[in-house]
């Protein structure tokens, strides 16, 4: 792989797509056109099981179940998408990525780390993320920015302790592997969260010309 991979993660209402797109305009502008993507989704089929896992259902979803079909959208999306653009010397950018799993299936759901890893072991091989922006915000603002963007998905849904667990999860990962993870403090006014992201831009520029 030549190419470059950066995943943005963090809880609901963290301002994930927005400030994907200002990194993304930030990149063409210094001649880099990244490839914008995001999980669960990312091409046709990805999208459906997508679509199985935000809606909610009369029938309740296994976390098993959930969790297969996660690592399922994954598997396509990397095969399909995220290589190939790798292959070709890109920047690939991905709205969420396997910290999101270890974080909401492993945090918010309970599930056991190992039996995540296994999966991203045997979906992934070797590849990870070369750099991760987490987007942190207090459970309290992101939820509210989220009731107010628009109607609540079947993840968005779930009880207060469910975000406590997921955001704990994010700063824990971050924490451990400190060379990969920048956390960003995106509680503030956008122009101040955007500010943050500029080194995050130059390392990933310095990254893309090495």
């Amino acid at each position: 792989m030549t190419g470059v991979f950066v995943t943005l993660e963090g809880p609901e209402g963290a301002g994930k797509s927005t400030n994907l797109g200002y990194v993304a305009d930030a990149l063409r502008r210094a001649g880099c056109e990244p490839l914008l993507t995001r999980e669960p989704g990312g091409t046709p089929i990805a999208e459906l099981m997508r679509g199985i896992l935000l809606e909610h259902h009369e029938e309740s979803m296994d976390p098993d179940a959930e969790l297969l079909l996660v690592f399922a959208a994954r598997a396509q999306h990397l095969n399909r998408v995220i290589k190939p653009a790798l292959a070709q010397g890109r920047v690939v950018i991905s709205d969420r990525f396997t910290d999101a799993t270890y974080a909401y299936q492993g945090g918010g759901r309970g599930i056991d780390a190992a039996r995540i890893a296994a999966l991203e072991n045997w979906t992934q091989g070797s590849l990870r993320p070369d750099l991760t922006l987490v987007l942190d915000v207090p459970v309290e603002v992101g939820m509210a920015r989220a009731r107010a963007r628009s109607a609540l998905d079947r993840f968005e849904s779930e009880q207060r302790a469910f975000f406590d667990a997921v955001r704990e999860t994010y700063l824990q990962r971050a924490a451990e592997h400190p060379a990969r993870y920048r956390v960003v403090d995106a509680s503030g006014e956008l122009d101040q969260v955007q500010r943050h992201l500029e080194p995050v831009i130059t390392q990933i520029l310095e990254r893309w010309r090495a």
